[in-house]
């Protein structure tokens, strides 16, 4: 037995390490209170956060509005919209599926969804749809999709028609390439097999079980308690997000939740409430691009250099941009969920909490030099944001980001104003800045195709693949500029302009310039056609074709469109 005063010693050491221990803590919970605060404060981040260390909340607090007209204060109740971060609820439905054996990660598209267009579901499987690997076009990637297909509501079966049964653009298996077709194509096929909307599957195979009372499928119409309202950040200052039918991210983006019900997923998703040790095994094994079924995982570097496995995904949907990430090895987690689509601080804020979390040197919120060089583009010109930039870099500013995604986020707010020269000078500024990085490199290549430098072009995506042989983007863009060659409009091409009528309210028009030929679609976007032949025009960017008809005396009367398995004839106009 211990002698009393050596009982009263050890007692004091243990209140001792008990302080220290909780000192500790609260030291963190301060920085971490004070660094998301400085985010807040220059206007890079308004929404809610939670912490968890150890699987255990240390923190978690609301900031800005979730109604700006109304100033009402975001707090750990307020419901934001996920975007991507749904694909990670409709993988586990998935997996749930295979679990139950209505369906197999090696079984086909046209395995559960018999109408989907034979030719192409019958090569894609569920494996490459979760693991965006299926070569499908992605339909948020087709021309003037957002802008003028997005307000629309769809029918499940009237959309994967439409718009996610498109041309491979690749044989499935052999490239990564982020996919929300897939993950439509997936929600319709957890419809298709339980006999259920995915909205009730959700409800009854996650929400309810694990208690997430705050979270469900997203509708404009239905009176949601608590809902953030959606805002874009401009130069001007906050406007309303554009509006977006959510029948449109469907299973790829359609959910919303609140920081605390995420937290409970987490802890389900990692626990045994919801898969098999299998499933999540084969939900956390990371394939192309490290993705794995819904998620990403990779290597996190802290402050000073040390790697940690980290499990992760961002979402980002009109007004609203959200990320979570779990680090494996200790448990912590951390949610951001932004209602004023401030993406690109994110993940750098939560790096700066993980490296509070583990006593690690850390970076506190800076100004964003590329929103000061696009205001002095817009302003004045881009000279004298370039000066700027140059004077700020030389006097060592500690109070600007000059990290390798500021100048781009300049310049490509410049090549959607039609300024695509101006863009290309601030292009050439980062590749100065970063001469031995591959993105910088492609950035100035897409701003040379912009402006029809097609040889410039080639040689910086070819610069970029160089310093990074693993640049698929880089990869498939050089090669649909390669092939773009034949594109010179010769005498008889002058034959195919005109207007022709797809549909009553759908007409195609051809024109051409500077010895390129072009097609526009009612309300949408100009479009470049790459010419097979003399009556045959590829359209990369949508993975279509149209072939002109001419009559016995060589007259153009008409064209047929080839899209998705489809041959659609559509008569010329006078």
């Amino acid at each position: 037995m211990l002698h009393r005063a050596c009982r009263r010693t050890t007692l004091f050491v243990f209140l001792l390490l008990l302080i220290s221990s909780t000192s500790f803590g609260q030291d963190k919970v301060a920085k971490i209170d004070e660094l998301v605060k400085s985010f807040s404060q220059l206007g890079q981040f308004n929404g809610s956060i939670l912490v968890a260390e150890n699987g255990r909340v240390i923190y978690k607090k609301g900031f800005g509005y979730a109604n700006m007209e109304w100033k009402i204060p975001n707090d750990v109740e307020t419901k934001f919209r996920l975007g991507s971060l749904t694909k990670q609820f409709t993988s586990t439905l998935i997996l749930q599926l295979v679990e139950q054996g209505k369906i197999k990660l090696d079984g086909k598209i046209t395995d559960y969804l018999p109408d989907y267009r034979k030719d192409t579901g019958d090569r894609v499987t569920i494996h490459q749809l979760l693991n965006h690997t299926s070569g499908i076009p992605s339909y948020t990637d087709q021309p003037g999709f957002l802008q003028e297909v997005s307000r629309n509501p769809f029918t499940v079966t009237d959309f994967v028609k439409k718009y996610t049964s498109g041309n491979l653009e690749f044989e499935p298996g052999s490239k990564f390439s982020y996919n929300n077709s897939g993950y439509f194509l997936l929600g319709a096929i957890i419809e298709k097999l339980t006999g259920k909307t995915y909205a009730d599957v959700l409800r009854d195979n996650i929400f309810v079980p694990l208690g997430m009372k705050n979270s469900g499928y997203d509708s404009s119409s239905a009176l949601l308690p608590k809902r953030a309202s959606g805002y874009a950040k401009t130069p001007a200052g906050y406007v309303n997000a554009a509006y977006l039918d959510m029948s449109i991210p469907y299973a790829a983006g359609s959910l919303y939740s609140t920081v605390e019900d995420l937290y409970i997923w987490d802890q389900a998703l990692y626990g045994d409430k919801l898969l098999t040790s299998k499933s999540k095994e084969l939900m956390f094994t990371p394939g192309l691009q490290d993705y794995g079924y819904g998620i990403g995982i990779r290597d996190s570097e802290l402050g000073d250099k040390t790697k940690l496995k980290t499990i992760e995904h961002s979402g980002g949907i009109n007004g609203f941009s959200t990320f979570m990430m779990h680090f494996v090895a200790d448990k912590h987690m951390v949610v951001v969920l932004d209602n004023t689509g401030q993406f690109r601080t994110l993940r750098p804020m939560i790096m700066s909490v993980a490296n509070i979390l583990y006593g690690k040197p850390y970076d506190t919120a800076k100004l964003q030099v590329g929103e000061l060089v696009f205001k002095l583009a817009n302003e004045k010109d881009v000279q004298t944001a370039i000066k700027q930039y140059r004077d700020l870099k030389a006097s060592g500013s500690k109070d600007y980001d000059f990290s390798q995604g500021q100048l781009p986020s300049a310049a490509f707010q410049l090549l959607r104003s039609n300024r695509a020269k101006d863009a290309i000078e601030l292009f050439k500024l980062n590749i100065e800045m970063f001469p031995e990085a591959a993105k910088p490199y492609e950035h100035l290549a897409e701003g040379y195709v912009a402006v029809g430098e097609k040889e410039l072009a080639i040689k910086n995506y070819k610069r970029s693949l160089e310093l990074d042989p693993k640049n698929t983007s880089a990869a498939d863009a050089l090669k649909r500029v390669e092939t773009a060659g034949t594109n010179v409009v010769t005498k008889g091409f002058d034959s195919l302009i005109g207007r022709y009528e797809v549909a009553p309210d759908f007409i195609l028009t051809i024109t051409t310039e500077n010895g390129k030929i072009y097609g526009q679609a009612t309300g949408q976007q100009r479009f470049e056609l790459e010419a097979i032949s003399d009556t045959k025009f590829a359209i990369r960017v949508v993975g279509a074709e149209v072939e002109f008809n001419r009559d016995d005396k060589g007259a153009v009367t008409g064209l047929v469109l080839h899209q998705g398995g489809r041959d659609i004839p559509a008569k010329r106009l006078p």
